[in-house]
């Protein structure tokens, strides 16, 4: 079956993309090689919004964002990108 091309599903893929690299960064980094491992798995912070609580009344929310990508996360969106691209 093929994708429509479209915003949502490049969204879709690049999300993907970014998910498994992120588990596989973090499974990479916690099996102790040497090399080039440290490097890859090493996150990079790219913004990061501190927590904002908005009271009304009688709820409170609280919400925040941080994006710190590693290496191999941000292959994982390229490959994705790629795949998109290609099917």
């Amino acid at each position: 079956m093929r994708f429509s091309k479209g915003f949502f599903s490049l969204l879709l893929f690049l999300a993907a993309g970014a998910l498994i690299g992120g588990i596989l960064g973090q499974v990479l980094g916690s099996a102790n090689l040497v090399g080039l491992m440290p490097f890859l798995t090493e996150t990079y912070e790219i913004f990061h919004i501190q927590n904002i609580a908005l009271n009304l009344g009688i709820m409170q929310i609280h919400f925040g964002i941080r994006f710190a990508p590693n290496l191999i996360s941000i292959l994982g969106i390229l490959v994705a990108w790629w795949l998109y691209e290609k099917f």
